[in-house]
This record gives C-alpha cells, sequence and structure tokens, in this order.
C-alpha cells in the first residue's frame, strides 16, 4: 500500500501542508469511479514541484499522496460544511467541482463509508501534522503553517467569472496575527503581476481554521492558486516552467516574508 502521506523535516519555523496534491486511488475504489474521477480532473495539480523551492528555506513538508476523491483532509471529519449556503464538496467528495458524478450507478459513496475513509486516511496525515506543529513549536516556540492548494481558474459552480491568481486565506483575521497578515498582503499589493485578493471566495479550509491558533503560538494561511498561472488547464495538466518560475519568484517572497515576519519578534 502506498503510504498516506510523505513527510520531510525541515530545520525552520514553517511547514507545507499540501493536502490535495495526492495523486492515488485504491484499486476497489477505482473500480467503483467513473471515468472523469480516474481522470482526478479536481487535483492540486504539481503543487509539490511549483513549492520544489521551500526546501532552501528549511521548510517542513508533508504532502498528501491519495487524491482528495478518497477523503479531502482540508474538510471537518464530521462532514459539516465550510462553507454555509455555497456550493462545495463534502468530506468524501461524490460530485467533482463541477457536478459530475464520482460514482458509477450502483457503486455510490454511502456514509457507512465514512469512518473507514476517516480512520484510514484523515486521521494518519492529521496526527502526523499536528506532531510536526507541536514539534516546531517545542524546536522554535512557535509554528507557521502555510496550507498549499491550487484549483482551474475558471469553476461556475464555485465562483464567477475568473479566480484571481493568489487567494490568500487566513479565516477572516483568525488563523494567523493580524501584523502577518498585514505584511503578507503588503507583498501583494506591491507586484503588478497578478491579481490577489485576501479572504475572498476563499478564506481558508478546515486546516487553516483547525490549527491556526495565534494565541497559542501557530499562525496558519492558505494560499488558493489559480491555475493557469503556472501550468496548462487542459487535458494535458501540463506544468509550465517558465510560467511557473514566475509565480514561484513571489511565492518565495511570501513565504521568506513569513520567516521574518517572526524572526522580528
Amino acid at each position: 500500500m502506498t503510504p498516506i502521506y510523505e513527510l520531510i523535516r525541515g530545520t525552520s519555523p514553517l511547514i507545507i501542508s499540501m493536502p490535495h496534491s495526492g495523486l492515488e486511488l485504491p484499486a476497489e475504489l477505482a473500480e467503483r469511479m467513473t471515468p472523469v474521477a480516474k481522470s482526478l480532473k479536481d487535483t492540486d495539480w504539481h503543487i509539490p514541484q511549483l513549492y520544489d523551492f521551500v526546501k532552501e528555506l528549511g521548510a517542513t513538508v508533508i504532502k498528501a499522496n491519495y487524491s482528495r476523491y478518497v477523503v479531502d483532509l482540508n474538510r471537518p471529519a464530521s462532514g459539516e460544511s465550510l462553507y454555509p449556503g455555497q456550493a462545495t464538496t463534502g468530506t468524501c467528495p461524490v460530485i467533482t467541482f463541477e457536478d459530475e458524478p464520482l460514482y458509477l450507478a450502483g457503486k455510490e459513496f454511502t456514509d457507512t463509508e465514512l469512518p473507514q475513509r476517516i480512520a484510514a486516511y484523515w486521521q494518519p496525515y492529521h496526527y502526523a501534522l499536528a506532531a510536526e506543529i507541536e514539534r516546531v513549536k517545542t524546536e522554535h516556540g512557535f509554528c507557521l503553517l502555510y496550507d498549499a492548494h491550487s484549483i482551474r481558474s475558471h469553476v461556475p459552480r464555485l465562483f464567477e467569472g475568473e479566480l484571481p491568481t493568489l487567494n490568500l486565506g487566513t479565516a477572516r483575521g483568525e488563523s494567523c496575527d493580524s501584523e502577518l497578515s498585514e505584511k503578507l498582503e503588503s507583498v501583494l499589493a506591491g507586484q503588478s503581476q497578478f491579481q490577489w485578493v485576501a479572504n475572498g471566495r476563499f478564506v481558508g479550509g478546515y486546516i487553516t481554521r483547525h490549527y491556526g491558533q495565534p494565541d497559542n503560538g501557530v499562525h496558519a494561511v492558505q494560499m488558493e492558486l489559480a491555475q493557469s498561472a503556472y501550468m496548462a488547464e487542459d487535458d494535458s495538466n501540463a506544468y509550465l516552467p517558465e510560467k511557473a518560475a514566475v509565480l514561484q519568484a513571489l511565492l518565495r517572497q511570501l513565504l521568506q516574508t513569513m520567516l521574518q515576519w517572526r524572526s522580528g519578534h
């Protein structure tokens, strides 16, 4: 069996979480799924490659190996919606972002499967993430958690029009120190290459909201990227290195800002 996650420990107070970049489907699940599900179209494509520079920053990286179609690690285990009244997908998705079924007729997901999925896939990732946060806090006195995501720039079911390239989420200011969020927004405002927004359509999912406890020394942010900025948004899902390099320079600046902010305190 493929490990649930990969963990690379770093030396700095920065942790990068990649909960939606996994590409694995268990064989017994794949045989129940539609062709569109097997294409893994809602994957946060190439996030590990896009952020491969973080090792130079001494960051710890935890990356999921299994698809979000198995279980969504950025949703609560209980299954309640993080965006009440808005279109979204659940802890164990049954549709794509475009409302296409993930399961073949007669082989649909049932709620009785949720506890097993949580135990087998969700809990190991979160146990590991929580342990790394505590380790980093012990070593440095605080933790900087960056939850890395991406999505197609046009998903009409979820949002109107074109998504800004960079979507910073801080749980509407609750998941990190206000000075840190201001410094990150200042970096974004100081560049003109990419559109950005803070706490727009994506304010941060379960990971940001649950672990971000600034009063307890854990400062968490989510970054949702529009995939058009670094890859082809077609069936090839091709990584585009020249486009990605431009975006990487800004992402590096954001992460360095996080590290420099806390080193000043």
